[in-house]
């Protein structure tokens, strides 16, 4: 792929997430390309559907979170998981409504899948937690990513205020703590 085109991609997605957490269901593609700065033939020729388009940002945002959880874990910072956690939490609070419109559409996003694939980089800093002693030395992967996972469920769920979100992740990190 070109450079212009990566770029123009880069910011159709950018753009697509934002407009979708701000206008909902009602958000349109046209929408996204004046947002992204692009005619609306980039962004079908990029993203044929709706549906392409939001499942493209979730693959996107797997991809980051990825990238997000070696770049902590490469910085070898004692508490780097709980940033992590708290990270993934908000990023499901503000993918909401792409979660929403992939599963009217009838895709399942898999929440659990998609933290499952992070499983080697919750890995690596729960080990780090671990060795710092800023994590319960109980404290196993299936449980982190379980807790994860309920916390992830939760965001996702109107009712959650930021407030609320906020004070349930601080609480069960809380509950990780030696």
């Amino acid at each position: 792929m070109r450079a212009d085109a990566r770029r123009n991609r880069a910011r159709i997605l950018a753009a697509a997430t934002e407009v979708f957490n701000e206008h909902g269901a009602s958000a349109s593609t046209e929408d996204v390309a004046r947002r992204a700065g692009v005619a609306i033939g980039t962004v079908f020729r990029h993203f044929p559907t709706k549906d392409d388009l939001l499942a493209a940002i979730m693959k996107d945002l797997q991809s980051r979170l990825t990238t997000e959880a070696k770049a902590l874990a490469d910085k070898d910072h004692p508490t780097a998981l709980f940033t992590f956690f708290a990270d993934i939490v908000e990023h499901a609070a503000n993918t909401r409504t792409v979660v929403h419109l992939l599963a009217i559409a009838g895709t399942d996003v898999g929440v659990d899948r998609q933290l499952a694939a992070l499983g080697e980089a919750l890995d690596t800093l729960l080990t780090r937690a671990r060795n710092a002693h800023t994590i319960r030395s109980e404290v196993q992967l299936d449980e982190v990513i379980a807790l994860l996972t309920a916390a992830c469920h939760g965001a996702l769920a109107a009712e959650w205020t930021p407030d609320l979100r906020h004070r349930t992740v601080a609480r069960l990190l809380d509950g990780l703590r030696p």
